[in-house]
């Protein structure tokens, strides 16, 4: 645990049931007078652009919308997206949905205002200066993207995720409306979820962890595992989905400042190479990174094991850490959630080229509290 630090996110955070109805007035506080709005393609289709059209109207605002966004996003939605901002002179950027389209709407952000191009952008610090103002909106309780400084996108011809990180990608507000979640039907619910889990474990056992940032992640592991299991099962329930919400944004402010770890490096190659959706690819490989961090962080694991609600009193150390691995496990099977490597068509065959793309996702390897060979990569994904 690091006693000096800094601690960094969104500019400012609006958080409560009903508060996308406020959209108009952020913008106005920006002075933000026809803002480019990027939305999920599922949301366009579900007919939430209407529902954007009518809180922008009261509020006397003009828009243009951007609603191409899929799932895993390739790199080139971003200079169409920035483009098209561009042509219509839009002077603000506004991203509503699942961390797709935050992910494309704070990258096309910073492109259009730099006038570049998304490729130039990738990696560390490579964006030249700010971006035009950015309001966030999630509707899934999974990413975080609304409070962090990274985009990660689909390099169709390498094959690949790349990631976008750079202080100018922090959104200017983060507006989370539980409500907004509500319609997210249990599978989704379930793997978006587990992300977040992911990001919170993995920023609370992150070697960058401070005291701050260890508090909100072990509070966000805290209240996703009270929540998401009625999320899934009930998705109605507007109290469980605030606190799921609110678990996602503080697991995203730890991963913002604490960063990821080996969950994270390991996924990226499934969804490059075979699509598989990122929060199932974390989900997949997070009982088996942990079993092979535990031993390097045996006090972090059995907190996180009496947060989730195992029971450690009077149990050896070790024996307590690995009950996080339990509790871990049975989260995810009671969320429904399919979690074998063989399911999807991959194979020990298929380890060792996983396994080489992996180790150049270097920086969240760099955070894990264990040191990751390519020999230990190959066996976690024979674990998973």
């Amino acid at each position: 645990m690091k006693n000096n630090f800094s601690f960094t996110g969104a500019r400012k955070i609006a958080f409560g049931n009903g508060s996308f109805a406020k959209l108009g007035e952020h913008l106005r506080d920006l002075r933000a007078k026809r803002p480019l709005v990027v939305l999920d393609k599922s949301l366009a289709a579900a007919g939430f652009s209407e529902r954007v059209a009518q809180v922008l109207e009261q509020a006397d605002i003009d828009f243009c919308l951007f609603d191409k966004t899929e799932p895993e996003p390739r790199l080139e939605l971003v200079d169409e997206g920035a483009k098209l901002a561009l042509k219509k002179k839009c002077d603000a950027v506004v991203g509503i949905g699942g961390g797709s389209a935050m992910d494309v709407a704070k990258a096309v952000a910073v492109v259009a205002a730099n006038k570049g191009r998304a490729v130039d952008y990738l990696g560390l610090n490579n964006v030249p200066g700010p971006g035009l103002p950015t309001i966030m909106a999630p509707t899934t309780a999974g990413t975080g993207s609304e409070v962090t400084f990274t985009a990660v996108f689909i390099r169709k011809d390498l094959k690949k995720k790349e990631g976008m990180n750079s202080p100018y990608l922090y959104p200017d507000l983060a507006l989370l409306d539980p409500e907004l979640t509500l319609s997210l039907p249990p599978g989704p619910t379930a793997t978006t979820g587990l992300d977040a889990l992911c990001h919170a474990i993995e920023s609370y056992t992150s070697i960058n962890a401070s005291p701050l940032s260890e508090m909100i992640s072990l509070e966000a592991i805290r209240l996703i595992s009270d929540s998401l299991r009625t999320c899934v099962h009930d998705g109605s329930n507007l109290a469980a989905r605030e606190q799921m919400l609110l678990g996602s944004l503080y697991a995203g402010l730890g991963l913002a400042n604490a960063g990821v770890t080996a969950v994270h490096s390991l996924s990226y190659p499934l969804g490059g190479k075979y699509g598989i959706p990122h929060g199932l690819a974390n989900t997949i490989l997070l009982a088996p990174v942990m079993a092979f961090n535990v031993p390097a962080a045996l006090e972090k694991f059995a907190i996180i094991a009496e947060t989730m609600g195992e029971v450690i009193d009077n149990l050896p150390l070790r024996e307590a850490a690995y009950l996080a691995l339990d509790a871990v496990e049975a989260l995810i099977e009671d969320c429904g959630v399919d979690t074998k490597l063989c399911d999807f068509n991959i194979g020990e065959k298929d380890f060792p080229e996983l396994a080489k793309v992996a180790m150049t996702i270097a920086r969240p390897l760099a955070n894990n509290p264990r040191p990751v060979t390519i020999e230990n990569a190959i066996g976690i994904y024979g674990a998973a």
